[in-house]
């Protein structure tokens, strides 16, 4: 059997660092993928109400076709504005795009995505000085090999469904030896529990128990729900209110349509742990990164195939562990407190 790398984060793959960084009083965070060396990369959106920014640059018929990091960020659309402190802090290393080497200053390339948490009781009485921009430098800052699971970045503020939301990540790494990793910040309309259960809907793909080892059937017995039961989803969503943001990595070199094929196949990742999905209240986006590092595999389109699975699994994964290290916020409980009753 194929195993997680040794952290069971994005941070497998190699190359690739991460770096978080929160408000407490705002309820709100930031969360920074950087490569070590500019990455090809791709972006697939599937909710009805994203918030991005540079997503139109990850086209495969665009200019650019690598980046230098992706932000994940609460905040709604103030949070875009922490794409600018990681675009600071990049071009302070003299990191980013230059058109040609007459360019006085790189233009790094930071794709980005936010989710709303607003409404969660914190302090967003910030007028004309939002803290995105300062969460970004300080999440740039503060990169490493080590992922915080749970009230950390850009998950520091979500809620899932019902739950407390959280930052997720794990990996895989396959029988080739390539590298997938996920990373996920989960604020969904639906829930990601079954209903009647305390079993997460990505249980089939949990690797040595990593969110709890929970089964549909060790409540007594699987029960039976119907198709308009939703479990723990918000029973009354608001428009923009509900996005799961994620990113993908892996250390086989792929081109930029091959990295958006396995962007929208790891979407079904979203499908496999969150019911329902990519609906009108959901702003959904996956990016996807590709280092490089090891040659494709041939036949390429089998083995993009057999990526984009990986990926789509990982990223289930994922989307677990972070619903289940959060802890409690407000009036957000937390999936431990749900194993508790």
């Amino acid at each position: 059997m194929i195993r997680p790398g040794a952290r069971n984060a994005i941070t497998d793959v190699p190359g690739i660092k991460v770096g978080a960084a929160s408000d407490l009083a705002a309820r709100t965070g930031v969360t920074v993928i950087v490569p070590d060396e500019r990455a090809v990369a791709a972006v697939d959106v599937r909710g009805g109400g994203p918030g991005t920014r540079e997503t139109d640059l990850l086209q495969p018929d665009a200019l650019v076709d690598a980046v230098d990091a992706i932000v994940l960020s609460g905040g709604s659309v103030y949070g875009l504005a922490a794409a600018d402190g990681v675009v600071a802090a990049l071009a302070e290393q003299g990191r980013g795009f230059r058109p040609s080497p007459s360019a006085l200053i790189p233009s790094p390339i930071v794709p980005a995505a936010i989710l709303y948490d607003l409404a969660n009781e914190g302090d967003k009485g910030w007028g004309r000085t939002p803290p995105y921009r300062r969460l970004g430098e300080q999440a740039f800052d503060a990169l490493s090999l080590d992922v915080e699971l749970g009230n950390a970045g850009a998950g520091f503020g979500a809620k899932a469904g019902g739950f407390k939301g959280g930052q997720g990540s794990a990996s895989i790494v396959s029988s080739e030896g390539v590298t997938v990793g996920a990373l996920a910040c989960v604020n969904s309309f639906g829930s990601v529990l079954m209903p009647n259960s305390r079993a997460f809907w990505a249980w089939p793909f949990e690797i040595d128990g990593e969110f709890g080892g929970v089964r549909p059937w060790d409540d007594g017995g699987f029960k039976p729900f119907s198709a308009e039961d939703w479990g723990a989803a918000k029973a009354n969503p608001a428009v923009l209110q509900n996005t799961t943001i994620a990113t993908i990595a892996t250390d086989a070199a792929l081109t930029q349509a091959e990295a958006k094929r396995i962007a929208i196949m790891a979407q079904d990742g979203l499908a496999r742990a969150i019911r329902p999905v990519h609906a009108p209240y959901d702003g959904d986006v996956v990016f996807v990164l590709s280092t490089g590092a090891k040659a494709l595999a041939e036949p390429r389109a089998f083995a993009i195939s057999h990526l984009g699975s990986l990926a789509a699994d990982c990223l289930a994964r994922a989307i677990a562990r972070g619903v289940y290290h959060a802890q409690s916020l407000g009036a957000a409980p937390a999936y431990a407190d749900k194993s508790k009753d």
